[in-house]
């Protein structure tokens, strides 16, 4: 089955620096897709090739099985895109500014403006409809830019972070509006540098780092990666670490996933890859060496810990790669 988006080998380089250093993945038709990265980690390139606005310097990438480059007409009319700039005209009433849109695209007048009416009660402004873009309120503006990328009903939703200086309550509307669209059969690729949203939305995300990409994971498989804390209150704490042969390493089951232990106050802190797998034999060890256990708790390692932990600090010149890229859109 065709992939929503295929790239192989993908380079782009500007004045020497290499903003994407042969970036390859799949994203699943229907899947929803999370790109995250640092600041000059590739991001904003990766989007703008997808969108024709940058040119890739080398490999492959296609929307749809369509080539961005050789089929840009089909691929482009595939996609949806709300940057995360405002790159609106300020001059026109909403409503009409997405009946433009969807005349660039091909729409007939008499279905860009029923469109323009559905997408705009889709996200909750209709009643914004001939107020200009520059009127509106920040929260308004963010949804506009949503029911401008979903004027041409696209195959493939790209939010460059969507709820970027957001209030929660509409973090949370959007979060809802986007996880309906996906499940209607949409495929969206986000950015975003909430961490905490990719770990609630997306069902696998993609990591970049200075233009190479660490790894593709679901969620979980990353949080799997970290170690996770086990917290065990006991009623009558020993001095020092209880003396239990899995705490001290070296056999052949849950005990080769603990990194560390220690005693604070009352409890015994184990440190231990998929704490849930060792729970059970830490309870039963405790048990059988007689100590009384009065409270248990299981801290997982969250998503944002793994990837601050397997991403750096994007140097100056890759920061400054990424601002080309996002400057005025304009190919290169």
């Amino acid at each position: 089955m065709t992939g929503a988006i295929e790239v192989e080998n993908l380079r782009k380089q500007y004045e020497g620096v290499q903003a994407l250093d042969g970036v390859s993945l799949s994203v699943p038709e229907g899947s929803f897709f999370g790109l995250l990265g640092p600041n000059g980690a590739g991001k904003t390139t990766f989007i703008n090739i997808l969108v024709g606005l940058v040119r890739r310097s080398g490999g492959r990438a296609e929307v749809f099985g369509h080539d961005v480059e050789d089929d840009y007409r089909e691929a482009r009319d595939a996609i949806g895109l709300a940057p995360q700039e405002f790159n609106v005209d300020h001059f026109f009433p909403i409503r009409e500014v997405l009946e433009h849109k969807a005349g660039y695209h091909g729409i007939p007048a008499s279905e860009a403006a029923e469109r323009a009416d559905e997408v705009l009660k889709q996200v909750g402004i209709y009643e914004k409809r001939d107020t200009r873009f520059n009127w509106l309120s920040g929260g308004m503006k963010r949804r506009f830019m949503l029911a401008r990328a979903l004027i041409t009903d696209p195959d493939l939703l790209i939010l460059d972070e969507p709820t970027a200086g957001v209030d929660v309550q509409l973090r949370h509307d959007l979060w809802d509006l986007i996880t309906e669209l996906n499940e209607s059969g949409t495929t969206i690729l986000l950015t975003t540098h909430y961490i905490e949203e990719a770990e609630r939305l997306c069902d696998e995300v993609a990591i970049l780092d200075s233009g190479n990409l660490l790894t593709v994971a679901t969620p979980e498989e990353l949080m799997d990666r970290g170690p996770d804390k086990i917290r065990v209150t006991l009623r009558n704490p020993p001095v020092g670490t209880p003396d239990m042969p899995m705490l001290r390493g070296g056999g052949a089951g849950s005990e080769d996933r603990i990194e560390a232990v220690e005693m604070d106050g009352d409890q015994l802190v184990v440190t231990a890859t998929q704490g849930g797998l060792v729970a059970p034999d830490l309870v039963r060890a405790l048990d059988r060496a007689g100590h009384e256990i009065v409270n248990f708790d299981i801290s997982r390692t969250s998503l944002e810990e793994v990837f601050v932990d397997m991403t750096r600090e994007g140097g100056s010149d890759q920061e400054s790669a990424e601002a080309v890229a996002a400057d005025g859109g304009e190919r290169q």
